[in-house]
Parts: structure tokens; C-alpha cells; sequence
């Protein structure tokens, strides 16, 4: 079932703006007519002149409105300067009310500019179906259908219009929840490299488990992956890196590692390079982002290290990467482990938890217990410190000075950090990043 609907008078053709009250009244009379049952939110997107004397078409609008009273509190009028502003409104209302489910009602020469939009404002959560504005007459068209596809498709450099509209719009958007901050370790040094853990201010995003400075996007989630792009835009100026030149691992909660200028693995949680000016990144929302600095040979390297990645040996894979393709030696590797869920909150069943009291039984809390809590940054630091990392090199929780901790529990600081643990399915994450000074 429909819920929601979106009519898109946003650039109506001359032929139809005279009787742009009649079509917008015609369309509401189907809808009320078909959903006595359920009636859906409707948004009418129209344009929004700036500083423009004349009446502009939401002000025209108003008068066709009038009369639909299972609509009333379910209508509104979007009216923006540009369609991409108008439609990230939109969204906003949907996610508000939590909509997935939409019938774009539109001119028929809008139906593939509309659908660029779509696809770079929305992700695969939303279900989409257009129907032509001059045809809705009755009420099958509240049914849903497989999208229609068109014969035309739009020249390149239309996209690319589209894109940079998008792009702006977003840019000129307010920062959220505060000011971007950057968590960085002293173990680092900072002439040599640029290092950060984000935390989940600064950002665009706008979804409460999202906000603000989501830096992941994948089709489970509200969030697109243009908004990310801006998150990670405004990160790179705050942080100094190029965004251009930023590469993040592809999870697969294993071990492979990708080496910058090589063939990469299809998937892969941890990746190094010698490389000047490359930032290299690792995601967390609970498993930890792990960094690798060697001042000496100035090689680096990210690792993504969940409980899975944790006992398969991310991080020892990571550092053999660089010994192996750099030359490091392991007693000049620093290792810093970020945000991440400490073992006052995650748990495990009882079988996944014997395998980190192999270990070290002191990796399991209440071992006994069905669900035991369990300590990945312990069973990371004994992993490393086996490999022969020394263990003044490493910085966890375990720091003396806690003025310098920045392995703080995601899951107990929800005004500083996203956590798949606490907000489920629909939950945000930050990074882990570094990359060795041009």
C-alpha cells in the first residue's frame, strides 16, 4: 500500500500552467477517492522564486487545496528554490514518519530527470512508482506497480547537472549536533602522519540514530551515499586530507588485507601503503577501527577488527602487510585502537565467548552465563603483543593517563558516537584514518 504521495509541479510545461489549479485539484479528488481507508501523506513540490514580486506556483496553489478533509493533515506544500532542495525536504518528512513506500505523480518530460534524483537522494529502503500527472484519473493508480521505464534516457551532462545541484544543496547545509571533532593519539607523531578517530558530530545527517556525521551508506540504511560523500567532504577540510585520494576497507569481518597498488581483494578488513598523501580508513560502530603507524620505514595501514576479525587476526594480518610488502620491522609499529564497545556492554552466546577465553580468560566476563560480556580490546592487545609488538606501542583503554584515552565505549557515549549494539539496524558509524604527510 501506498504511503505516501508526491506530486512534482516543481516545472510544470507552459501548456499546463494555466490550469494548474484544476490538475492539482483532480489529483487530490483520486486520492482522497481511492484511500477512504488509509489516506497518505502527500507533498506537492512546487517552485520557490527568490525575491520574485509576482505570485510564484505555491502561492497558486493554495486554492485547489481546499476540500479534502481526509488529506487535510497529511498535505503540504514544498515549495524551494531548486528540485533537489525541494525532494531532501521531502525525505525529511518521510523519514520523520518513518515512509517507504511512495507514488511520484509528475509531468511525463520530469519522470527521468525525477528518477537521477531519486537515485542519489534515496537508497534501496525506499520503493518508488511514477505515474503521469494528465492520467490520473481512477483508482488503480494507488496500486503499486513496477516502475516505468522510458526509452529516453538523459545526456550525460544532464546527470552531471543534477549532481553539482545536489552537491550545492547539500553543501550549504548546516552542520549538526556541534562542531566536527577529531580524536587523535599522542603515540602518533603528527609530523609524519595525519591521523583521526571521528566521532558523530558536524555531519548533515539528519536521522536520529544517523546524526549527524555518518560516514557509511549502504542500501539497509536511510542515509544515501551523497550525504556521506559531504559528511566525508567536510571531514577532509577540517582533517586536511584529499577525499579524492581516501580509501576505505570493504568489510567482510575477516582477515584479507589489500595493499595500496596492488590488486585489491573483492573484500577485505585491513589495508597499508608507503604511499605519500593517501589516506587509508577503517569504519567502526562497536568493532574496532584499528591504526598502524611505522615512523621509521613511514608505512601505515587501517583495520576494520569486529569479534569475528578480532579472533581471525585482522590486526597481526595488517602489520605481517606491512613487514612483508614495506620492510617494517615490528618493534617501530605503533598500534592505536579506537571507539569501540567495551566489555561493560557487548555480549556474546557462550560459544562464540569460549573462543576469546582461549585467549585469555580474563577476555570473558561471567563466562558461566549464556550471554558472557566480552573484551576484544584485551583479546587484540595479546594478540599483537604475541606477534611481537611491544606493548608500549599500543594504545587502548588500558592508557594510565586517562586524559589521553580515546578508546572510549560506543555504546556508553551516545552523544559522541554511533553503536550498532545500542541503535540497531539503522545505526551510523564513524572512522578511523591515516595517512603518511606529502
Amino acid at each position: 500500500m501506498v504511503e505516501a504521495v508526491l506530486i512534482d509541479l516543481f516545472s510544470l510545461p507552459a501548456n499546463l500552467q494555466s490550469n494548474i489549479q484544476g490538475l492539482l485539484h483532480n489529483t487530490l479528488e483520486t486520492i482522497e477517492k481511492c484511500s477512504s481507508n488509509h489516506a497518505p501523506c502527500v507533498y506537492v513540490m512546487c517552485c520557490q522564486r527568490q525575491g520574485s514580486e509576482r505570485k510564484d506556483e505555491q502561492e497558486l496553489l493554495f486554492p485547489a487545496l481546499s476540500g479534502f478533509q481526509s488529506l487535510n493533515t497529511r498535505l503540504e506544500v514544498i515549495g524551494a528554490q531548486s528540485t533537489a532542495a525541494a525532494l531532501y525536504t521531502i525525505k525529511q518528512r518521510l523519514d520523520e514518519k518513518d515512509l517507504s513506500i511512495i507514488k511520484v505523480i509528475l509531468p511525463t518530460i520530469r519522470k527521468d530527470l525525477m528518477k537521477v534524483y531519486i537515485d542519489h537522494l534515496f537508497t534501496a529502503v525506499y520503493q518508488f512508482e511514477f505515474e503521469d500527472l494528465q492520467v490520473v484519473s481512477d483508482c488503480e493508480s494507488l496500486q503499486i506497480s513496477e516502475p516505468q521505464h522510458e526509452g529516453q534516457t538523459l545526456l550525460s551532462q544532464d546527470v552531471a547537472l543534477i549532481q553539482s545541484e545536489i552537491q550545492m544543496y547539500l553543501e550549504s547545509l548546516p552542520s549538526l549536533k556541534g562542531e566536527l571533532t577529531i580524536l587523535r593519539s599522542s603515540l602518533i607523531p603528527d609530523d609524519i602522519f595525519l591521523h583521526g578517530f571521528t566521532t558523530r558530530t558536524g555531519g548533515i545527517s539528519y536521522i536520529p540514530t544517523l546524526s549527524s556525521c555518518n560516514l557509511f551508506s549502504s542500501s539497509k540504511r536511510r542515509d544515501p551515499q551523497v550525504v556521506v560523500k559531504e559528511n566525508l567532504r567536510r571531514l577532509a577540510n577540517a582533517a586536511g586530507f584529499n577525499p579524492e585520494a581516501f580509501h576505505r576497507v570493504k568489510i567482510d569481518h575477516a582477515n584479507a588485507v589489500c595493499i595500496m597498488g596492488k590488486t585489491a581483494p573483492d573484500n577485505y578488513d585491513g589495508i597499508v601503503t608507503n604511499q605519500k598523501g593517501v589516506t587509508l580508513a577503517a569504519p567502526g560502530a562497536d568493532c574496532i577501527p584499528v591504526l598502524f603507524a611505522d615512523p621509521v620505514r613511514k608505512a601505515c595501514g587501517a583495520a576494520h577488527s569486529g569479534w569475528k576479525g578480532t579472533l581471525l587476526g585482522v590486526s597481526m594480518a595488517t602489520i605481517n602487510a606491512m613487514v612483508s610488502e614495506y620492510g617494517c620491522n615490528m618493534k617501530d609499529i605503533l598500534v592505536v585502537l579506537g571507539p569501540s564497545v567495551g566489555p561493560c556492554c557487548y555480549k556474546l552466546p557462550h560459544e562464540s565467548a569460549k573462543e576469546f577465553h582461549r585467549i585469555d580468560p580474563k577476555c570473558v566476563r561471567l563466562f558461566d552465563s549464556a550471554n558472557p560480556y566480552i573484551d576484544i580490546r584485551r583479546a587484540t592487545r595479546i594478540l599483537l603483543e604475541r606477534g611481537g609488538i611491544l606493548p608500549e606501542n599500543i594504545q587502548d583503554d588500558s592508557i594510565t593517563d586517562q586524559n589521553q584515552n580515546i578508546t572510549f565505549c560506543t555504546a556508553c557515549h551516545p552523544d559522541k558516537f554511533y553503536s550498532h549494539f545500542r541503535d540497531g539496524t539503522n545505526f551510523g558509524t564513524q572512522i578511523g584514518f591515516i595517512s603518511i604527510k606529502n
